[in-house]
């Protein structure tokens, strides 16, 4: 990765955050804390931390909303990526997509084995586009979150890194 700040401005995106959770509160939300202090310091606006029950029909409601909102042009969502009952991000979300970024879910997998083994299998990790919005739902646990945006978002999602990047298209993403 290469950032050449004098070859493009930054351009801070508006980015809508939650957890999905039956049981985290706002002082035990270590994940979803942790990405809306990564993008407050990567100069980016926060518009929204709302943390959501794991339920299909409200998480649909939610990303809905967001992605039917002009001021929301990026979604992290943390929780219910997991292989257990309770976990339905994707199965909410992915229906939502117009498109699917089926890079982000292999990177992520692939950076991750670097850090916990096979164990990343259990990930399911995913990332789309709707209405122009970029939505990418990360597994539950701070330090996933931490590589995703170390490893991936972050980068992505800023202007300056070259050779290419989400935030320099998303003004193309509607285009016919």
């Amino acid at each position: 990765m290469s950032r050449t700040p004098d070859d493009a401005p930054f351009m801070p995106l508006p980015i809508a955050v939650t957890t999905v959770s039956d049981s985290r509160t706002e002082v035990n939300d270590t994940s979803g804390s942790l990405l809306r202090d990564k993008l407050e310091s990567a100069g980016h606006t926060l518009v929204e931390q709302v943390i959501c029950k794991d339920d299909v029909y409200q998480l649909r409601a939610l990303f809905s909303r967001w992605i039917a909102d002009p001021d929301v042009r990026v979604v992290l969502s943390t929780g219910g990526t997991g292989i257990t009952g309770r976990d339905s991000t994707p199965e909410a979300i992915a229906p939502l997509f117009d498109k699917t970024i089926e890079g982000f879910g292999e990177l992520f997998r692939q950076i991750s084995f670097q850090e916990i083994g096979a164990s990343t299998v259990q990930s399911r990790a995913i990332a789309g586009i709707a209405n122009g919005t970029l939505l990418f739902c990360l597994p539950g646990s701070t330090g996933a979150c931490r590589t995703a945006w170390d490893q991936i978002l972050g980068p992505q999602l800023d202007s300056r890194t070259r050779p290419c990047n989400f935030a320099q298209l998303i003004a193309r993403f509607n285009e016919q």
